[in-house]
Formats: C-alpha cells, structure tokens, sequence
C-alpha cells in the first residue's frame, strides 16, 4: 500500500453525552504526522452495534484504507465492536484466539477465568493480536491494515505507536507553501482552480478590524509540484499588487 488512507473510529457514548472528552484525535493527528501521514478521514459515534458495523463497512469500502478503531473491546455488554469487526470485515463469527487464550490465561495465574475475559480474547476470523503493554489484555488486527484497540488512552496510545512504527514507519516528505493575502478569498478563486488535484489545496479566509485576510497552502510529496502551485498565487498577488507575506 503505496499511500495508505488513514480513518480513525472513536467509539464510545460517553464521549458524545461528554461524560468524557476524547483523547484520541489530537493524538492520532500528531502521531501520523511524525511518519509524514495524516487523517482522511476520523469518527466519533455512539455504541450502536448497527452503527459500528455500517461505519465499518463505509471506511472499508476507501481505497488504501487504514483503521484505527478505538473502543468497544472490552467486557461490558455495549462492547460491540469484536462482533462487528466480525460481521463487517469477515465471516461474521468470533473465534477463540488461541495466543489470546495464553496471554488471558497466564493473567488469571491458574484461578478461574469468568466467561467475560474469555470473551475479550474472541476475535473474527484469521485476527492477529495488539499486544497491549498496559495490562496484557490484547486488540486484534485484521489484515494488517484493521486495528482494533481499547478506547482507554493509556493502553491505545502505545499500541498506536507500535502500529505505526511496525506497519508504516515509512517517512514521507511533505513540501508545503504558505502564505497570508490582504485581500477577500473570492479574489482567489480563479487561481484556485488553476492548482492541479493532486496537490493539496488549503484557504482559510479571516475578517480582521483591519479588513481582509486569506492564508493560503500548498502541500505535495512532488516538491515541484507544490511550489509551481504556490508560484500561481504569488504572481496573481503581484499582478494584482495585493501585499502577501511568507507564512502565516
């Protein structure tokens, strides 16, 4: 996968009714973009077991998708996400795992294991473990590009780590143009169109006492690429003689 298209799943009611306050996006955000990657796309939704698996199935259906899914693993009965990894990415049944079963087993130390730790270790089909370095218990993958962890920061954050070091340590140069315009966006447009699809086009317009601001960006892996598209706004702007300045 040349050029992976990441999705981040946040699962949990209590981060919607903010009972909690989610972690996770800020965190992914930065961590992607330590090895040169970024967000496609991130969804936080409630524990609707119908919901995670049309979710699923959506951010499956992208090309060059990656998931990382936090939440919904654990061993309460709105812990969903086990069985709609299952019905969504495989055959629908959970199975047994065995190097989960060894790693539940060796936790309990020899006493009986509830039915409910039995269960974490139950995932879909051809699963590979997340070791979770927090308390043993693992998430599991699915095709090395399915991860599934526990909604807990403390235990996913590493295991996010390792996945990224692991999977896609591959760095990525961004070569990104910035620049801030004293004029209206609208002024803009024209040139906007002119940017090829493939290079990453930002504006972001600001109303000040002063009047007008724009803050416009460029972005490609193609250094060329990017800096003939921020070449077309700066000879606009000089055209036009709009005062612009480097950066934002």
């Amino acid at each position: 996968m040349s050029h992976p298209r990441f999705f981040a799943l946040i699962i949990g009611t209590e981060i919607l009714n903010r009972r909690r306050q989610d972690k996770h996006f800020a965190f992914v955000s930065e961590a992607l973009a330590r090895y040169g990657h970024r967000l496609s796309g991130s969804f936080v939704i409630e524990d609707d077991p119908q919901l995670i698996i049309q979710t699923l199935q959506f951010i499956a259906a992208q090309s060059d998708t990656v998931l990382l899914s936090f939440g919904g693993i654990g061993s309460t009965p709105d812990d969903y996400t086990r069985q709609a990894a299952a019905t969504a990415l495989s055959n629908g049944e959970l199975y047994q795992h065995e190097e989960a079963l060894s790693i539940i087993q060796e936790r309990f130390q020899g006493e009986a294991i509830p039915d409910y730790a039995l269960e974490m270790g139950q995932f879909p089909k051809d699963a590979q473990i997340l070791e979770n370095p927090f308390n043993k218990m693992p998430g599991f993958s699915l095709q090395d590009r399915f991860f599934f962890m526990p909604g807990f920061p403390s235990m996913s954050h590493p295991m996010t780590e390792y996945i990224l070091q692991t999977y896609f340590a591959i760095q990525r140069v961004t070569y990104r143009y910035t620049l801030t315009a004293l004029c209206k966006e609208s002024q803009l447009i024209e040139i906007m169109k002119q940017v090829p699809k493939e290079v990453e086009l930002s504006s972001l317009p600001k109303f000040y006492s002063d009047g007008w601001k724009t803050i416009i960006s460029v972005a490609s892996e193609d250094q060329k690429a990017a800096e003939a598209s921020f070449a077309l706004f700066t000879n606009a702007l000089d055209e036009m003689k709009v005062y612009y300045s480097l950066g934002e």
